[in-house]
């Protein structure tokens, strides 16, 4: 990977990391997918204080709204806007990133935090499994839509959201769709898996082109938010809904801790190209933002770029990259 010019703030152990330590992000012009709440709108939020613009790309018009006035309400004088997307409909992707240069020049900083988690059997617009569809099918054809923009930016960022259970995904390129069958924990493991493998496979290829991107890849951790209870879990049961929502309140950390590794990773200075920001504490799943080199998808190259070119061809969508 190359080197960022300076070395990159890196958290000491035992010290905490806070969303206070982001240099002002003034002038930068960023979009956070799935902004109307949990760690996306934690995010817009953290970005937004610091002086950024931030664009809060949401399928709900409705919650996009009221997540933009709440926004502007905690922060008075904050620069911040609305614009609608569905990861699960690929013409919305395209129609996103096709309005983009009508108001904006470039692109600073992507982070593509939009999700579904463990949701019952189901199919996109475009006819793929829901959870591979969004969370990776998706992402990677926004990406690669609105890559133009952010190498018109002097210091693009790109920020993937995986996941700290994405180390226990039995990866099977031919089961990625459900052609085999479906269960929903491991197909949610398997798309966060995706994520990361995603991350890596742009940044080798950003840096092949001789290309100043950096694409980062981050686990938050055990974190609060509507992933496990909203969207197409709303229609399970109320046994599961309660049981959730009692898991939540004792085992995950609020949500505002579950943005610093994507807040490092789109803000710290020199943090190189390619790195997987996780939390510090046991199994990644809470504790202080840090780069970890040791996961063993970060160097299985091969299994990365299969999944590119298969991600591009059922997308249609091509990368100008090597």
């Amino acid at each position: 990977m190359t080197p960022a010019p300076q070395a990159p703030a890196h958290t000491a152990p035992g010290e905490r990391w806070t969303p206070d330590a982001i240099p002002d992000q003034s002038g930068r012009l960023a979009v956070v997918t799935g902004a109307n709440s949990g760690i996306g709108y934690a995010t817009a939020r953290a970005l937004a204080r610091r002086g950024a613009h931030v664009v809060l790309a949401c399928r709900s018009e409705e919650r996009g709204r009221t997540a933009v006035e709440r926004l502007r309400t905690e922060i008075p004088g904050a620069r911040a806007e609305l614009r609608l997307l569905d990861l699960a409909d690929l013409e919305s992707v395209r129609r996103f990133a096709g309005d983009w240069s009508h108001d904006h020049d470039r692109l600073d900083l992507l982070v593509n935090n939009a999700g579904i988690a463990m949701v019952p059997f189901s199919r996109t617009a475009d006819g793929f499994e829901s959870q591979f569809g969004v969370n990776h099918l998706g992402t990677f054809a926004l990406t690669g839509l609105l890559l133009p923009h952010l190498l018109r930016a002097p210091d693009p960022r790109v920020v993937t959201v995986s996941s700290e259970g994405q180390r226990f995904a039995r990866f099977d390129l031919g089961n990625l769709d459900a052609e085999r069958g479906y269960r929903a924990l491991f197909a949610y493991l398997r798309s966060k898996r995706a994520n990361l493998y995603f991350a890596v496979e742009l940044q080798r290829r950003a840096d092949a082109a001789g290309l100043g991107l950096r694409s980062m890849a981050v686990a938050p951790g055990l974190t609060r938010s509507n992933v496990l209870t909203g969207g197409a879990n709303t229609a399970r049961g109320r046994t599961y809904r309660a049981f959730t929502r009692l898991l939540l309140r004792s085992a995950f950390r609020p949500t505002p801790e579950g943005a610093k590794t994507s807040l490092y990773a789109a803000t710290v200075p020199g943090l190189p190209g390619g790195s997987y920001v996780v939390p510090d504490g046991p199994l990644q799943l809470r504790g202080e933002p840090v780069p970890r080199g040791r996961e063993r998808a970060l160097h299985d190259l091969t299994t990365a770029h299969r999944l590119w070119t298969l991600s591009e061809r059922l997308t249609g969508v091509r990368y100008p990259l090597p």
